[in-house]
């Protein structure tokens, strides 16, 4: 369904009490005539109605897809409720909550923040691979030990991270950030994509498909892909195996994306030397998964994508895409497939 907005009033929009606060001048200044701005409070008090929601981050908050706060929930049960909501915009770039993705079988337009958070989240992928690949979790270990542990008497020494080969699963903002500074430290680039298409830059590419095609030749996998019926659990115990025993796993893209079970076999067998991972198949991650002890891996706690400038970033292109809706122009970021951007 394509949005449009109604010219004979004023647009109504469903925000959070922070953003109607905050930024309230913003969002009104920005169409003719002044939208309305709605809260859930709004909502159930005198049950106001909405032709458009922002989903902000402070509305998620510490909520994740498979634990919802109250706070969240009552934002949900609104967006969930609304027969006149037509277009929603989310603060992330993944839309695979069965929010969103409700919302979108019933024809409601999604927008996605895709870009806002890439260059942040290829920054973590990143420093991932480099405290891997110079061994800082055994570093840190023997710090906290007090320990004089230099890794010259702990062989055998680490591999030069300069001419390894990163396969990055997914070619979007985040994808092709981590590519560029990969390559400006001498790592050789593969592409694993929606298609076999060849990048601009001449990496070589494959499809989601036939990831095992580039798997022996992989010193680090790098999972920055959309959580589509293609990508689940695309990295299973199969293409684990076929890694070679030096390599690593970076996932800022979604937990179920990886067979975690078969992760975490991998990594107690040392057949996968390491992982630096952000998501996880449930989150938060239970205080009982052996991730969190492994003295083989980093686990963050779904932080890749956190900056302080991420909120103004979100918000201009809510406002810029507010705009394109008044006009009835296309929007950006609209999420075709749910899940799938």
């Amino acid at each position: 369904m394509k949005p449009t907005a109604t010219s004979s009033r004023a647009l109504r929009i469903l925000v959070s009490d922070a953003v109607r606060d905050g930024m309230g001048a913003r969002i009104r200044a920005c169409i003719e005539p002044a939208p309305e701005l709605v809260t859930t409070q709004d909502v159930l008090e005198r049950g106001a109605l909405f032709d458009v929601a922002f989903v902000s981050r402070d509305v998620t908050g510490r909520s994740t897809k498979h634990e919802i706060q109250p706070a969240t929930q009552q934002f949900y049960d609104a967006l969930l409720g609304s027969r006149d909501l037509r277009w929603m915009h989310f603060h992330s770039a993944g839309a695979d909550r069965p929010v969103y993705l409700e919302l979108a079988a019933r024809g409601v337009t999604i927008t996605s923040s895709a870009g806002t958070n890439a260059e942040v989240v290829a920054q973590n992928a990143v420093a991932g691979v480099l405290m891997l690949g110079r061994r800082f979790p055994q570093l840190l270990a023997a710090q906290q030990r007090r320990e004089w542990a230099p890794l010259i008497a702990q062989p055998p020494l680490p591999r030069d991270i300069q001419g390894q080969t990163a396969t990055i699963v997914g070619w979007g903002g985040i994808g092709q950030a981590v590519a560029r500074i990969l390559r400006a430290v001498g790592m050789h680039i593969q592409v694993v994509r929606s298609s076999q298409r060849t990048t601009p830059e001449g990496f070589t590419s494959v499809a989601f498909e036939d990831l095992g095609s580039v798997l022996p030749a992989t010193d680090w996998l790098i999972l920055a892909c959309p959580l589509t019926p293609r990508t689940r659990q695309l990295v299973n115990a199969k293409a684990l195996a076929q890694l070679p025993a030096h390599a690593h796993l970076v996932n800022v893209a979604r937990g179920d994306v990886v067979e975690e079970n078969a992760l975490i076999d991998a990594l107690k067998s040392e057949r996968l030397a390491g992982a630096y991972l952000d998501v996880f198949a449930h989150e938060p991650l239970p205080a009982d998964s052996p991730l969190w002890s492994m003295p083989n891996v980093i686990a963050t706690p779904h932080s890749a994508g956190f900056a302080a400038g991420n909120a103004d970033r979100v918000v201009q292109m809510f406002l810029d895409n507010l705009g394109r809706y008044a006009k009835g122009a296309p929007l950006v970021n609209v999420v075709d497939t749910p899940g799938a951007t």
